[in-house]
């Protein structure tokens, strides 16, 4: 009991936080100031259907009240929204004060649509010359609405600060693990941020990604850069001891993040020389499964195969710069990976992550030697 109260003592120790309730005018008064203030980056999390934003509204008007928001507060006292980006910036594109951080152009006002138990709010706008309106009394009533603000304070561990994101969102409806992943390390470091960005968007990656508009949407592509990262710089008792694989991925993202060791500059090399090899022999058939039957690549881009044929090519990259009818030889490894036994048993459905990819990188190093 001692030593678990120490425990608590000391992780108590790293968090350092205030609470208000405040109205929403005060809040959208702080936004207009810049005084809270919402990332370029976090602003890809805002990906509320319109029926979902008004049904927040919604219960704004018919006084249900609103989960919490937390703000990250910077030694300059401005505010960062860390979770409630999504409630925020509903608010401030329904009254017409959200602006594009990126850009710095303003949105457009939203209107509403029909909800369960306000049918009049179709088409319903915060203020306009044109029908349908909300009158002035409902604006204020809006306005006068509170919400609680949770604050982390400066003095907080910034390991605190990625923890309260990750606790926030994760399993949440509103932001996939990646994007979740995106903000810690943004918060961690805005230039490893940007240097992931970069690298999705080369040719030969994209070529090989088979990745939907809506896996897009949700930082699919960028967390299979990060996958590679993470799986082709691990060791083999890393993989091991791997206890969840989000979890692994964000801890290893990190610390390459914050590490002046890690040599950003040979990774992006190695990443841009191996995609373009892909790119070059397979294309879009890089990770696809390989049907022996029908003698062809079928199906969506495969999980399995894109952490073995990633980090069995990186392990072996410098052999394949120097192998003759390279994209020949490379196809034929792809194809063979597929009648490998040790990665047939985990590349099928069912086999979690945590078995899966400590058995299948040491054997997709081995084969992919040239």
């Amino acid at each position: 009991m001692v030593v678990l109260q120490e425990e608590i003592d000391a992780g108590r120790s790293t968090v350092k936080a205030d609470a208000f309730s405040m109205s929403i005018g005060e809040l959208v008064n702080l936004y207009k100031n810049r005084e809270l203030v919402i990332r370029p980056e976090y602003q890809r999390l805002f990906r509320w259907s319109q029926e979902k934003k008004s049904r927040l509204i919604e219960s704004i008007l018919l006084g249900i009240p609103l989960p919490s928001i937390f703000v990250m507060q910077r030694h300059d006292g401005i505010w960062e929204v860390i979770d409630g980006l999504q409630r925020i910036s509903t608010i401030l594109e329904f009254m017409g004060e959200l602006i594009n951080e990126a850009s710095g152009e303003q949105f457009a006002a939203s209107r509403l649509t029909a909800t369960r138990y306000l049918r009049s709010l179709q088409g319903m706008a915060f203020e306009s010359e044109q029908e349908p309106t909300l009158s002035p009394g409902q604006r204020i009533a809006i306005k006068r609405s509170k919400i609680d603000v949770k604050i982390l304070l400066p003095e907080s561990d910034d390991k605190a600060k990625y923890e309260l994101f990750d606790r926030l969102n994760s399993g949440g409806e509103s932001a996939s693990p990646q994007e979740v992943r995106n903000v810690q390390l943004i918060m961690a470091d805005r230039t490893f941020f940007q240097w992931l960005s970069e690298l999705k968007e080369h040719e030969g990656f994209r070529d090989c990604a088979l990745v939907s508009s809506r896996q897009g949407d949700e930082q699919y592509d960028l967390e299979l850069v990060c996958r590679f990262i993470a799986l082709s710089q691990s060791t083999s008792a890393e993989l091991k001891a791997m206890p969840e694989v989000d979890t692994y991925l964000t801890e290893k993202m990190l610390k390459a993040a914050v590490d002046p060791d890690f040599d950003r500059q040979a990774t992006a090399d190695q990443f841009r020389v191996m995609f373009s090899m892909l790119s070059e022999a397979l294309g879009s058939e890089s990770f696809r499964r390989y049907d022996a039957t029908k003698g062809r690549f079928t199906g969506g881009l495969s999980v399995s195969a894109f952490e073995a044929v990633t980090t069995g090519l990186r392990h072996n990259l410098t052999s394949w710069t120097a192998v003759e009818d390279r994209n020949e030889k490379l196809r034929e490894k792809v194809i063979s990976l597929w009648d490998l036994p040790a990665f047939r048993a985990k590349a099928r459905g069912g086999v979690r992550g945590t078995t899966r990819i400590p058995a299948i990188v040491p054997a997709a190093k081995s084969h992919f030697k040239p």
